[in-house]
């Protein structure tokens, strides 16, 4: 039912470089780039992210308790997809690990703007002799 997700920020330039950044990480590139909004996805993929300056011209600001999950397919790319964020000016906010014991494998971080994002997977967790 999501089509994509849209987050404010201040600063579209630097968003751009951020979330170009996040999305080569899920072989995507910007699907729409204009003056105030930049949108990244793939057309008929799935849900896409997008950043934008706010159209009322106020700042944007951060939603408390709002955070956009991206589904990767492995651990690795959990790693790969949060040493990215922080490599292009986002901020840790959970380093990549397991998450409980039902195979929830995640990593938090926050883009330049200090929207919150995490890179999750499902991985089957450990079977035990029965």
């Amino acid at each position: 039912m999501i089509g994509y997700v849209t987050l404010g920020t201040n600063d579209l330039p630097r968003a751009a470089t951020f979330y170009d950044a996040l999305a080569a990480q899920f072989g995507v590139g910007r699907m729409m780039d204009f003056e105030s909004f930049i949108a990244w996805g793939a057309w008929g993929g799935a849900p896409g992210i997008a950043a934008t300056l706010p159209f009322d011209g106020q700042p944007a600001t951060v939603g408390n308790g709002v955070m956009v999950a991206l589904e990767v397919k492995s651990p690795e790319q959990v790693h790969a997809v949060h040493e990215t964020a922080l490599a292009h000016g986002g901020t840790c906010e959970g380093a990549p690990g397991p998450r409980g014991n039902d195979g929830f494998y995640a990593a938090y971080f926050r883009d330049p703007d200090g929207n919150k994002l995490n890179a999750f997977c499902m991985i089957a967790p450990e079977k035990t002799g029965e």
